[in-house]
């Protein structure tokens, strides 16, 4: 069984960070990578998985060499690990959420896909094969219903699982499987989810998943 494990962001493209005086600059590059290594030894301890990584050190891999990757490799699950942050400066929002490829109007959702799907003016590459891209035109949403047919389901057993595991033996707070349109997730031809592992911008949060601990118990 194949997993791909993409640690978000990376090398310049730091993705969401915060600091503050007793924990530093927590940053979502450092924090995604540090949960993906700890989750992808655990996976390796099996002979039942082979373990594929878009990245295992600070660097920023194009969202198309990602996709390209976990496609290449007919890969049975793709899993990008994230950091949330709100709007506000100090949040009061906390806890995990996950996300599947899909339509979605909901504009808190809306905001999270705007913050993962800006890093595609990053590359040239993202930029050509991403920036035409209308999430609402008709074209789109036909495409979009074909392939969820095929994975969607999938997707979000997998994500219920993942959500389900982080309230009960992890006792965090759980906002739930989402749907919204992700370009990391929108090219896999395989089941995919990305999960926001918790908020930044929230104190508690931010200590739980800068921890050695708190990752090993996300992982």
């Amino acid at each position: 069984f194949t997993v791909v494990l993409d640690a978000g962001h990376g090398g310049s493209d730091t993705g969401a960070q915060r600091s503050y005086s007793d924990l530093g600059l927590v940053q979502e590059k450092n924090v995604t990578l540090g949960i993906v290594l700890k989750l992808g030894r655990m996976l390796e301890k099996s002979k039942d998985f082979k373990v594929i990584y878009t990245r295992k050190v600070d660097e920023y891999p194009s969202l198309t060499s990602r996709t390209d990757l976990a496609n290449r490799s007919k890969a049975d699950l793709f899993v990008s690990v994230h950091v949330n942050s709100s709007r506000s400066s100090s949040s009061t929002a906390q806890g995990t959420e996950t996300f599947v490829q899909g339509p979605n109007q909901n504009k808190t959702n809306l905001d999270v896909a705007k913050a993962e799907n800006d890093v595609i003016f990053l590359d040239e590459k993202d930029k050509e094969n991403f920036a035409s891209y209308n999430p609402s035109s008709p074209e789109s949403l036909i495409a979009l219903k074909i392939q969820q047919s095929k994975y969607l389901q999938a997707s979000l057993t997998i994500g219920g699982l993942v959500e389900e595991n982080f309230v009960k033996k992890d006792k965090r707070l759980s906002r739930g499987v989402k749907q919204e349109n992700l370009h990391v997730l929108r090219m896999n031809a395989m089941p995919s989810i990305l999960i926001e592992t918790g908020f930044v911008n929230n104190y508690d949060d931010a200590r739980y998943i800068s921890s050695e601990d708190g990752q090993q118990s996300i992982a």
